[in-house]
């Protein structure tokens, strides 16, 4: 089954990307005083700042950049998961750990033993979270600002908890060959919402965040770095009377469609597509059952006393590096290649009988299907517009686009009329080799290619993450959000986000593991042996 193209796709190629976040629709609205929560955060894991199959270093999420340019990052809340590489299994300590022991390379008669060490490694894991002290996360009151949970589609942003989430916990067992934490992302949920007092456990990602926009009275501690007066924080324009949330951010969508491209495997949503525990079966919604939950998404969004919304577009979870397209363009001027694979199977290795693919019309379809979830977006955006709510629409979809290597940078026919390359910040296209989209590779000590996606092909690394805080940046300042120095002055224009210092963090630009290397033999081995990217990137 495919979707029918509208008006987002036509013969001469994709929809270009939505370049005015106000689409067109101006909205005049007088603001007083600051709102006591300035940013808050609904979404998935790209908005959780996953990366390498587990949610480690938050404060490098895109949020977490944010708030630090915000200069309100010591007040912004956000959950943790440092204990043993994060949730559910760090790729990249992974593989760190086999190369300590067996270099950049793994011989044929080491097979044996590199995997006895990789399954010990992956149980210390599975204990920390369903045995050890990561198994009972520490009650607190506050609501955190980053209410993403990894895995999470329209449905659960909507009717999870942390009490539903609670029941959907499995008894811990210790499996001596499936060892990976068992419901990784209801035991992340636990600590991303709120748990205390009673009745807290009963709120979903947006019954925490209307919690926080309800909070509209003066401040009773600091929660920005600069001094608190006694009308509130911020300034001496005190709290705002209307809305205890400045800017909240609103990015899901991509689960579901993302799980076709971790599976390889095109499933429509049919009945059952709204239920909890029937709608894991399915790899891709059709674009009218997305509508629906987004409809009824949007509708509760619009009870959260936010100044400012930004909703972020569904990237085309198609160019994401995890699915390889394979033997050459479809035709001279094609956006597809006729099969997609795995991306440490080679165009010569590939066997279309044996091996997992998705074919170039299911991705099409696929993108389809995307485009007609963001044009839905976009009517929820113009909507709340033109009843004078600033609402925005960010479109992640052509960010990515402009982003694609394989699919348009290297292969001008393949462009777009309306396709420009994205100029990266400074800082990143002074690295050599400039980071891109493909696959991260290393030549044994350095990286030798890719450096926008992490080692699972999916998610950001953290320098990206820092281009997507940057676009939301520039959406916040034309909303009129001010952004403050740690002292509390305010910052002049141009506001841009410190690439060096994300830099300085990202261990996968500065040194990746040096057994990534051409053709992906380390990676491959982990997931044919361990079936790592199956069981900690697919939630269904």
């Amino acid at each position: 089954m495919t979707t029918s193209a509208t008006s987002s796709t036509s013969p001469e190629g994709p929809r270009g990307p939505y370049s005015d976040p106000r689409l067109g629709i101006p909205v005049t609205t007088p603001w007083r005083g600051t709102p006591r929560h300035r940013l808050v955060t609904i979404g998935d894991s790209l908005t959780q700042g996953f990366q390498s199959c587990a949610v480690f270093r938050t404060d490098d999420s895109y949020p977490g950049i944010i708030a630090h340019e915000l200069g309100w990052a010591d007040s912004f809340r956000q959950p943790g998961y440092e204990g043993c590489g994060g949730l559910p299994l760090n790729l990249e300590l992974l593989l760190r750990d086999l190369e300590e022991r067996y270099g950049s390379k793994v011989d044929w008669w080491e097979t044996a033993p590199a995997l006895f060490r990789a399954r010990r490694f992956m149980d210390r894991v599975e204990d920390y979270w369903e045995r050890g002290p990561g198994s009972s996360p520490s009650p607190t009151t506050a609501i955190n600002h980053n209410l993403a949970v990894f895995g999470w589609d329209l449905r659960d942003t909507l009717e999870k908890s942390a009490d539903v989430c609670r029941k959907l916990i499995g008894a811990p067992r210790d499996d001596l060959v499936k060892q990976m934490v068992g419901d990784a992302g209801e035991r992340a949920a636990l600590r991303a919402l709120p748990t205390r007092p009673a009745g807290a456990g009963a709120l979903t990602q947006i019954g925490a965040a209307k919690a926080l926009s309800e909070q509209t009275g003066p401040a009773q501690e600091s929660s920005g770095r600069g001094a608190k007066t006694e009308r509130g924080e911020g300034g001496a324009e005190g709290s705002d009377p209307e809305h205890g949330v400045e800017t909240l951010i609103v990015f899901v969508g991509a689960n579901n469609a993302l799980s076709s491209v971790i599976q390889l495997k095109l499933v429509w949503s049919e009945e059952g597509y709204d239920d909890l525990r029937r709608k894991g079966r399915f790899t891709v919604w059709r674009p009218e059952h997305f509508a629906v939950e987004l409809d009824e998404l949007a509708a509760a969004v619009r009870d959260i006393r936010a100044r400012h919304v930004i909703w972020c577009a569904v990237p085309h979870v198609t160019i994401a590096p995890i699915a390889r397209g394979v033997r050459g363009k479809m035709a001279p001027g094609s956006r597809y290649f006729p099969y997609y694979t795995r991306p440490w199977i080679s165009d010569s290795d590939f066997d279309v009988r044996r091996d997992p693919h998705l074919t170039g019309e299911q991705v099409r379809s696929i993108d389809e299907a995307i485009d007609q979830y963001n044009e839905a977006m976009a009517e929820v955006v113009r909507q709340a517009r033109q009843d004078g709510r600033d609402w925005y629409l960010m479109d992640t979809a052509g960010l990515l686009d402009r982003l694609a290597s394989r699919r348009y940078a290297e292969d001008p026919r393949a462009r777009p009329g309306w396709w420009t390359p994205y100029p990266l910040p400074d800082e990143l296209s002074a690295l050599t080799p400039v980071p891109n989209s493909r696959f991260l590779l290393s030549d044994g000590t350095r990286r030798s290619d890719g450096g926008l996606f992490s080692l699972d092909g999916v998610h950001p690394t953290t320098v990206a993450y820092g281009i997507l805080a940057q676009e939301l940046i520039d959406v916040m300042r034309l909303a009129g959000v001010e952004f403050r120095t740690p002292n509390g002055a305010t910052r002049p224009d141009p506001v841009r986000v410190d690439f060096a210092r994300l830099i300085r963090h990202d261990t996968l630009i500065n040194r990746p593991p040096g057994n990534v290397t051409s053709g992906l033999r380390a990676i491959g081995w982990a997931d044919e042996a361990l079936d790592v990217f199956r069981r900690t990137l697919w939630f269904g």
